[in-house]
């Protein structure tokens, strides 16, 4: 669901911008005061397991395209709404200026569209209510279901409210190929399918999270039985750690080549036989502006490892190198986030 600058007025990002940044302005201040410090690690291996699971495309049967996850859902689950958003918010900056994944001018979209409604929608209206509810009973084995449900149905809302943002921002940047109507019904049902896979992953992370070290997982209730954890924090935190690797190191090299429901919903895939959806030219589409000339051009300087690959090379070490890499720079970053702005409270405070 990245958005790529073309499909963006000037006027439209610039105001997804200001969103965004707003949205980030907030989460900082609320950013919890007391126990800031001890959810850093956790912060460092959760975005950094995002960021290597958005690495991994994996395929839609049946139609040609392939989804990633978002992870709006699970970052929320086990930070919190602010410091997942603040999570989702480095992730996306960092795959923008250093991977070339996404449009520069389309960030604040791009942003808005994965992170807020995975972060707050998803968490206060979907995982808080689920979650101290006594929906399928009160034992462990009940919250576990609850987690799974959870997780399911704010994966396959949030990427609902994800891609009809896309819709209708395009629609407003006046992209006369993208009719709505037709747009819509191209984006919403193969997100729909995205959402629901995306779904069981965070399950089955939250679900081993649950089984290690239960108080990781946001509104657990705490009164059931059971809830005892089989593995140390320390113990948890190194096999999320290791899976990171595997991921972004391993796993990504098998990852889809099918366009992913953006891509697919725009151009279609007819070289694999399937439709060409709205058929449009990859080289020639939507808005040119200079406010997208200049960003692009800021992005090609940025971007080191550009498509996650060695910049001319088609050698699958630079997939895995991008993976590793860039896993270790969401982790510092988003921990550098969190450390700046808590030292920035402290000293208003003082």
């Amino acid at each position: 669901m990245h958005m790529a600058d073309a499909l963006l007025s000037p006027a439209v990002a610039a105001a997804m911008y200001a969103a965004t940044a707003g949205t980030i302005g907030v989460s900082t201040a609320k950013l919890k005061k007391d126990d800031e410090a001890d959810k850093l690690p956790t912060m460092a291996v959760t975005a950094a397991l995002v960021f290597a699971g958005q690495m991994i495309n994996y395929t839609i049967p049946g139609t040609g395209s392939s989804g990633h996850m978002c992870g709006g859902m699970l970052l929320s689950a086990l930070l919190g709404p602010w410091a997942g958003f603040l999570s989702m918010a480095v992730i996306l900056t960092i795959q923008c200026l250093i991977f070339a994944d996404g449009g520069l001018l389309a960030l604040g979209a791009n942003i808005w569209n994965m992170a807020f409604y995975g972060c707050f929608v998803g968490y206060f209206l979907i995982w808080k209510p689920i979650m101290q509810s006594s929906l399928f009973g009160s034992d462990s084995a009940a919250q576990r279901r609850r987690i799974i449900a959870a997780s399911v149905i704010g994966c396959i809302v949030t990427l609902q409210l994800g891609a009809f943002s896309v819709v209708l921002e395009t629609s407003l940047s006046g992209i006369t190929e993208l009719p709505f109507g037709a747009f819509v019904s191209l984006m919403q049902p193969i997100h729909l399918a995205i959402g629901l896979i995306e779904g069981l992953i965070t399950a089955a992370v939250l679900v081993f999270v649950y089984s290690s070290r239960p108080e990781l997982i946001m509104d657990v209730r705490t009164d059931i039985s059971g809830t005892e954890g089989k593995r140390s924090l320390k113990t948890t935190l190194i096999i999320l750690a290791v899976v990171v690797l595997a991921v972004g190191g391993g796993l990504s090299l098998l990852a889809s080549s099918n366009p992913d429901g953006l891509e697919w919903a725009l151009f279609g895939n007819a070289e694999e036989g399937y439709s060409e959806n709205m058929g449009l030219d990859e080289e020639s589409y939507g808005v040119s502006s200079t406010a997208a000339d200049t960003a692009s051009q800021i992005q090609e300087n940025t971007s080191v490892l550009p498509d996650y690959a060695f910049s001319g090379s088609d050698s699958p070490v630079g997939t895995s190198v991008s993976g590793i890499v860039g896993s270790a720079l969401v982790a510092g970053v988003a921990v550098l986030v969190c450390v700046i702005g808590g030292f920035f409270r402290k000293k208003k405070r003082a």
